[in-house]
């Protein structure tokens, strides 16, 4: 933990996870950009509850993601949070895998999101990634380390997810079996029933 971290902890860690708005040729479908408006409402009023109460004292920590992640940052930070976002790729890569192919503007949410939270990119910070090793569940494990450096009784885990398994390793059933594992209290947004 950085001597910063020590001198001005936050109240609240809150670390999501969520899945991205779909592709235009996704057979079936799990965030349909149509949900985008109930999904956000979904984020602003959780972030609201009593027992999240999101605000300035709280940081967030997420990926980049078009869609859950970027929702979600934009809900903190109109809320004073500070925001942590964490990509697994190069930003090129990123943007191009994660972000712009969903268009309706999703890059520039990014951009926007990115200049008022700090980036951390895994290949700059943690190196290349290991053989064999997977850059999701990489990005995952180190979002959750990151945000349990000031302790498990600070953290909550926001989950935009369909309770199933992902279209690969490490998405958000992983983060959310990790997250349980370090014992956070889960809040769990079931995008089937929004």
């Amino acid at each position: 933990m950085s001597s910063k971290d020590k001198a001005n902890p936050p109240r609240h860690v809150l670390l999501f996870s969520g899945h991205m708005i779909d592709a235009a040729d996704r057979r079936e479908p799990r965030f349909p950009a149509g949900k985008e408006g109930s999904v956000a409402d979904a984020i602003a009023a959780l972030l609201d509850t009593a027992d999240v109460s999101a605000g300035p004292n709280d940081l967030a920590i997420c990926g980049g993601a078009c869609g859950g992640d970027l929702l979600f940052a934009e809900a903190c930070l109109a809320r004073g949070t500070a925001l942590e976002m964490y990509i697994g790729f190069d930003e090129n890569t990123f943007l191009a895998d994660s972000v712009d192919f969903a268009n309706a503007g999703w890059r520039s949410r990014f951009l926007k999101a990115r200049s008022r939270s700090i980036l951390h990119v895994a290949p700059d910070e943690l190196g290349p990634l290991p053989s064999g090793a997977d850059p999701y569940e990489r990005n995952n494990l180190w979002m959750l380390e990151r945000a349990m450096r000031f302790g498990p009784a600070k953290l909550i885990f926001i989950c935009l997810w369909n309770g199933e398994g992902g279209d690969g390793p490490g998405g958000t059933k992983h983060l959310m079996e990790e997250a349980r594992r370090n014992s956070a209290p889960v809040y769990w947004l079931d995008i089937r029933k929004l």
